[in-house]
């Protein structure tokens, strides 16, 4: 028996190895449609008038009437908005190569043919700079006051570098002996110092050494008497 489901509901049942037409009409009967508004499916295929269905089931499906409607007036105002290019360079020619790599091997083409002559054009433009160089100046400065000034500045340069020396070896010199006739003073005042130092060390270590005899004659005459 053949399964007859339209969605997910059972129609009916019939007999196997029914012809497409004979389910149409069955449907037709129970639905109330027409045939060509159902098409049937079995297993995944769909199902002519003439196909025979030996076994499983078959699904109905309702035809939905349709069509483009306005998508074409819809294409149509993009179409007139979108801006026409002129860049063909991803198009391919005949034999399947891309515009864009046909245009680069013409460019690089005419680009090695035209090597020598910009080698040849930046040597002239290398020798035509060298010339100008070379020529003499168009304007010449001539002052015979500055030209003077000039060449004996370089002599009170010098001169005044001279004198220069001479007064900061003056001012080391006096502050050389200032510094050594300081040096000797504290030499001689240090030495001084010392002798005090020795002197009064002497004479405490005397009275140290006075005091017990002294002491022992005190003693002595408190003794007799």
């Amino acid at each position: 028996m053949l399964d007859i489901f339209i969605g997910n509901c059972r129609l009916c049942c019939i007999d196997n190895n029914a012809k497409g037409a004979v389910i149409k009409q069955q449907c037709k009967e129970l639905l109330g449609v027409n045939e060509d508004e159902i098409y049937l499916i079995s297993q995944g295929r769909l199902v002519s008038n003439t196909s025979v269905v030996s076994n499983g089931s078959v699904h109905v499906c309702l035809r939905n009437v349709g069509g483009k409607g306005g998508f074409g007036s819809m294409l149509r105002a993009i179409g007139a908005q979108i801006e026409k290019t002129t860049n063909r360079e991803a198009c391919r020619d005949l034999s399947g190569r891309r515009l864009r790599d046909i245009n680069e091997e013409k460019r690089l083409k005419t680009w090695i043919a035209q090597q020598v002559d910009r080698e040849q054009e930046a040597a002239d433009n290398k020798q035509k700079k060298l010339e100008r160089l070379c020529e003499p100046p168009r304007h010449e400065f001539k002052d015979e006051a500055y030209e003077n000034e000039r060449s004996a500045l370089p002599e009170k340069v010098e001169d005044a570098v001279l004198q220069g020396l001479k007064v900061a070896e003056g001012k080391e010199g006096v502050k050389r002996k200032q510094a050594t006739t300081s040096n000797v003073k504290k030499k001689k005042q240090k030495l001084w110092l010392d002798a005090d130092e020795d002197f009064g060390s002497t004479s405490g270590e005397d009275s140290e050494t006075d005091t017990p005899s002294s002491t022992s004659q005190c003693t002595k005459t408190e003794v007799s008497a």
